[in-house]
């Protein structure tokens, strides 16, 4: 079983995120589940999302307390929230920023950094920041639990308008292209 947090805030699509993914896992031959957790929703909170996947039929649809991947979508979310709880030793950190490994906190429980100057590429495409899409770009290409003609595909078969479509496929790709994946060597394995 490999379980995935999204961490983002109200409004940038980490609910959205978990459900393009666990479908897009399912396009690979795995079985998923995406699991939203619903609090307070109002645009800005923190927010939180889930994905497990797995060779075999999953049948546990608890939040995930000891995930094996964090993905930030936000830049700022580190500041006000511990992404790191429970992360698995070993575990794998795919983060929205702009600033390079040496400048970014990371929990002695990662093992794999895949860092993503997603604001500035979501910025270049749609005027704003919505980093949910290119996340999972990064998010493939730092774990490689999903394929990018996979998450192409729940892409072109979701409720995105035409122009959306568009950016949407672009933005993953370029998640995909401009992530930086850091293996690191200090990190606590058990």
């Amino acid at each position: 079983m490999y379980e995935v947090r999204i961490h983002g805030r109200g409004g940038q699509g980490a609910v959205l995120a978990a459900q393009l993914l666990a479908t897009a896992l399912v396009f690979d031959g795995k079985y998923a589940v995406s699991i939203p957790a619903f609090g307070f929703e109002r645009r800005g909170a923190p927010v939180v999302s889930f994905i497990r996947a797995s060779e075999a039929p999953i049948r546990q649809l608890t939040n995930i307390y000891a995930p094996d991947c964090i993905i930030c979508v936000d830049p700022t979310l580190a500041r006000t929230v511990n992404i790191f709880a429970g992360l698995k030793p070993g575990g794998a950190m795919v983060q929205a920023t702009s600033r390079p490994l040496e400048e970014v906190a990371v929990a002695d429980t990662v093992g794999t950094v895949g860092l993503c100057d997603a604001v500035r590429i979501a910025t270049e495409i749609f005027g704003r920041p919505i980093t949910n899409t290119l996340m999972l770009g990064a998010f493939a290409r730092t774990t490689g639990q999903v394929s990018l003609a996979a998450l192409k595909k729940v892409i072109e078969q979701s409720d995105f308008r035409h122009a959306g479509l568009a950016q949407n496929l672009t933005a993953l790709e370029r998640g995909y292209e401009e992530t930086t994946v850091h293996t690191l060597e200090r990190r606590i394995t058990a």
